[in-house]
Parts: C-alpha cells; structure tokens; sequence
C-alpha cells in the first residue's frame, strides 16, 4: 500500500484509507459490533493504516467499535476523529453545531476514552462552527496538543480564510 503524508505534519497514512461512519449510521442498516470489528481488521491486513471515525456517528457507537477492532493494531494505525456537534449524552440528539472550547475539551476526553485511546492522532472539526471564533477552536486543540490528548489537527469544509486563520494559532 501506498502511503501519504498529510500536508506537512509528518503525519504518514495509507493511501487509501476507511471512513468509518457506514459501520454505525447512514449506509443502510448498522452493520453487528462483531462485523464492523471484522470489517476494520480486514481493512488491517489488506494494508489500510489511516482510519477515520467522529463522536456523531452512532453517535457514539462508532468510535467503540473502531477502539476494539483496532487496539491490537495501535502501532500500526492512524486514528482520526471528529468534534464540533452539540450531542445530548442522554438521548444521542444531535442539537446542531458548537465548537465551544468547553464542548471541544468534552468531546475529546469521551473520545479518547470510547477509542481506548491516550492521545488521538488527528482531530478535527467536523463542521465550522460560525458562532465561535476560529482562533478559539484552534487555541482549544493547540492546548490539548499540548497536553498530549492530541498529535495533530485538521479541519473538515473551512473555507480558505477560516483556515488560514486557525493556522495562525
């Protein structure tokens, strides 16, 4: 397999890699928790490294599933996920976008824990979050990169100024 470094973070990742949002949601029916671990591992061992999952899909579920069916295979894989929706805890409704730093630090600590995680590879933005100031998204990740909850960060549909100024953090 192939392999791409993502912009110029170092980052290196499979060519091809697997979205894994089909596992829990929106493809037709949920795939079984024991068929999307199959599923994933077989991803594995065909030569897939970079593996990209979001707290929303599920919500929740996803990131359990690809926490199991990847943690024997820690050292050789790239876990992305995704933050940026209100999600109540309780019933799962999505209640829209928010990237509060409050809500950035939340979503992070319920991820890393549902992966079996200690630091995620790369987080992103799902969705650009109008009513926050970009610098304060970035900031919030720049301090958990900080902290080693996170390797790297990206950003899901910004447009060209947004990112350029989260850059700048």
């Amino acid at each position: 397999m192939q392999t791409r470094e993502l912009g110029r973070s170092g980052l290196s990742v499979s060519a091809i890699g697997l979205g894994c949002m089909g596992i829990s949601q929106s493809y037709g029916t949920p795939l079984p928790k024991e068929e999307g671990i199959k599923l994933l591992r077989n991803a594995v061992e065909r030569g897939v490294t970079f593996f990209d999952t979001a707290e929303v899909y599920g919500p929740f579920a996803n990131e359990e599933v690809v926490g199991e069916a990847l943690r024997p295979f820690r050292d050789r894989v790239v876990i992305a996920t995704k933050f940026g929706f209100d999600i109540d805890p309780e019933t799962g409704a999505t209640r829209g976008v928010t990237s509060r730093p409050e809500r950035i630090r939340q979503a992070v600590e319920g991820s890393l824990r549902r992966l079996g995680l200690d630091a995620i590879d790369l987080l992103y933005e799902h969705r650009v979050d109008p009513a926050v100031p970009i610098e304060d998204v970035a900031g919030t990740v720049r301090d958990l990169i900080g902290e080693g909850k996170v390797k790297h960060f990206g950003m899901s549909e910004p447009g060209v100024q947004t990112l350029r100024r989260a850059q700048h953090m």
